[in-house]
């Protein structure tokens, strides 16, 4: 794993000095996931891009150069200037919003696509709200719906008798 983690970091700064930036990307593992930081530099907002596709482009292209070397670990996060975290905290806030306007209307909420990452941290917060989640759709089209908690026993009593 160390070999891993030494490899996706030096790569990921040779990436990067493409762009004319030379800095140091602090590299650790969590969960046979290693965890790739850039610093805040000027050049954020290139890096980041567009609702962060360029960072996970940057994160695709490190895994797979892992992959063809043959290293076993190579499911990669980079984040950089700490956005992931940051958009983490504003997804679960607004979550928060959607979970309590589920639970007044007492009705379903079908939430706009989103990526994986923010789909993953409704789910984490409408699970500890005590609501269903399901994902729903295909590739950029793919979204959340919020269920409130009561439909929770006939919809595993519907799957039960399939």
């Amino acid at each position: 794993m160390e070999e891993a983690i030494l490899y996706a970091k030096k790569y990921l700064e040779d990436l990067l000095s493409f762009f004319g930036l030379n800095t140091d990307v602090y590299a650790t593992s969590e969960d046979d996931m290693i965890e790739l930081s850039v610093p805040s530099t000027h050049l954020n907002g290139f890096l980041i891009g567009q609702r962060g596709d360029t960072m996970r482009s940057l994160q695709f292209i490190v895994s797979n150069a892992l992959k063809n070397q043959g290293y076993e670990y190579t499911r990669v996060n980079v984040d950089i200037a700490d956005y992931k975290k940051q958009r983490a905290h504003q997804v679960a806030e607004q979550a928060a919003d959607w979970i309590k306007q589920v639970r007044d209307s007492g009705k379903e909420l079908a939430l706009d696509p989103m990526n994986a990452a923010d789909r993953r941290t409704v789910h984490k917060a409408a699970d500890e709200a005590g609501l269903i989640t399901v994902s729903v759709g295909e590739g950029r089209d793919r979204h959340v719906v919020l269920k409130p908690a009561q439909n929770k026993s006939s919809e595993t009593d519907a799957e039960t008798e399939e």
